[in-house]
């Protein structure tokens, strides 16, 4: 089984709920750093505009980049459900080590302020999912586009799309997400 996020980019309105919620519940310092963050994309010209937004996070690939590429073994893959989790102890820190995020191609290791940072990302809220609550992304939303769960049911309630505006699928790292894309 490998967990997985579910987005619906049609529903999304660029609120920034999620990644607030993120930082918020994790305690992240304000800064540019966060597990979860909103892009947003501009398409077309005058008169036939269009917005379209992208919440990301670590997608807990299949193959993920960010593990092997890490000199001292501090992100590894879970077995049991595939979320990717960070030793911070083990980590090096972003000032003498960064190589996690050179090797993500969807910049999901983050590195805080202050003097060498330990690298942070998604790692579907632990501690709220052995209370049997939601990832606090997920149920902070407000129009319901994010969802999460093992893989296969995800794929089995909204079919096997991996592709949608601003994002690259990659098949060497074989993220772990779904979209309904905004056309």
């Amino acid at each position: 089984m490998n967990m997985g996020f579910y987005f619906d980019q049609t529903r999304c309105t660029g609120c920034f709920t999620c990644a607030v919620a993120c930082k918020d519940w994790h305690d992240i310092s304000a800064g540019p750093a966060s597990r979860r963050q909103v892009y947003t994309q501009e398409t077309g010209g005058f008169p036939d505009v269009s917005v379209s937004f992208l919440t990301t996070s670590c997608y807990h690939c299949a193959q993920p980049s960010c593990a092997g590429a890490c000199p001292v073994g501090a992100i590894t893959k879970r077995p049991q459900d595939g979320i990717m989790m960070v030793d911070k102890e083990k980590c090096l820190g972003g000032d003498k080590c960064d190589m996690c995020l050179k090797a993500c191609p969807y910049d999901a290791p983050q590195f805080g302020v202050g003097d060498n940072p330990k690298m942070d990302m998604c790692d579907f809220c632990q501690e709220r999912l052995g209370q049997g609550k939601d990832p606090v992304c997920v149920g902070s939303c407000p129009v319901r586009a994010l969802d999460y769960g093992p893989l296969e049911e995800l794929q089995a309630r909204y079919g096997r799309n991996s592709h949608a505006q601003g994002f690259a699928y990659s098949d060497e790292v074989n993220p772990s997400v779904l979209f309904n894309p905004k056309e």
